[in-house]
């Protein structure tokens, strides 16, 4: 059956056998329970199924999709006929679930970053098998002190380890992407620094890197009264530009903002 992706949902289905099995076989999902973001017309969980996981979850938004997911697979999988960034996951399941998404382009950041902004100490998840532009990828595995470097690498990399898996080409695709996609594995940090709200990090990480430009000295005014004595406090060189501090250093800045705040 010829399914039309929709574009306005970021739809790129895909295609490639030996991709799809390189994808399943990042983790372990015997006995497991899985969440797929974006199945799209089931490809991927067609070789979810071949794992033998315990239970399959996917989400996905197009009405017509989960019409023809549902007819596929009968009762191999449950529908969550909805719009992930809009969902609770960690209601989704008592047990920890393993997580594949091709993920739709247009959301991915998004997605990621509402999943991060969320975990408490407590994770919903054991591990992220997630797909992104390969420029995207770049920014969330990024160090500092490079061009990519920036608010995506420092959030990404607050809880989470995150290692790149492979590059996948755009004929991987029905329909063709104009650019690569790389697949990223998340794993939660068994230790991560402590923060009173995330967004304080979400915040902060835009002031200064809405310049990435400019020097420090504009932001650190932007954040704290006392810039020059808070830059004293933790040795920071404020003719020094975003991309150069590290991003231990953003989380003590947000700390330290959170305690200026009381």
């Amino acid at each position: 059956m010829f399914i039309k992706p929709k574009k306005s949902l970021g739809q790129n289905f895909l295609i490639d056998r030996n991709v799809l099995e390189q994808i399943v076989d990042t983790v372990e999902i015997a006995n497991k329970e899985v969440l797929e973001i974006g199945p799209g017309s089931g490809n991927l969980t067609t070789f979810i199924l071949k794992k033998n996981p315990k239970k399959i979850y996917v989400i996905e938004k197009d009405d017509e999709l989960a019409l023809i997911l549902k007819d596929k697979f009968t009762n191999e999988i449950t529908i969550i006929n909805d719009d992930v960034l809009k969902i609770s996951e960690d209601k989704i399941s008592n047990e920890k679930l393993t997580v594949f998404g091709n993920l739709p382009y247009n959301i991915s950041t998004e997605i990621l970053s509402k999943w991060i902004i969320n975990i408490n100490n407590n994770f919903w998840f054991e591990k992220l098998v997630l797909m992104f532009q390969k420029e995207v990828a770049e920014r969330i595995v990024a160090e500092s002190n490079t061009s990519n470097y920036g608010r995506l690498s420092i959030l990404s990399n607050w809880k989470l380890n995150v290692k790149k898996i492979i590059d996948i080409k755009p004929q991987s695709f029905s329909p063709r992407p104009k650019i690569d996609s790389s697949l990223l594995l998340f794993t939660p940090k068994e230790n991560f620094f402590e923060l009173k709200d995330a967004k304080n990090l979400e915040m902060i990480t835009r002031i200064f890197f809405s310049q990435r430009r400019k020097m420090l000295k504009k932001p650190f005014n932007q954040v704290f009264k006392n810039a020059k004595a808070i830059a004293k406090k933790f040795n920071i060189d404020l003719n020094l530009r975003p991309q150069n501090l590290e991003a231990e250093i953003y989380f003590k800045l947000v700390k330290e903002f959170e305690n200026l705040r009381g």
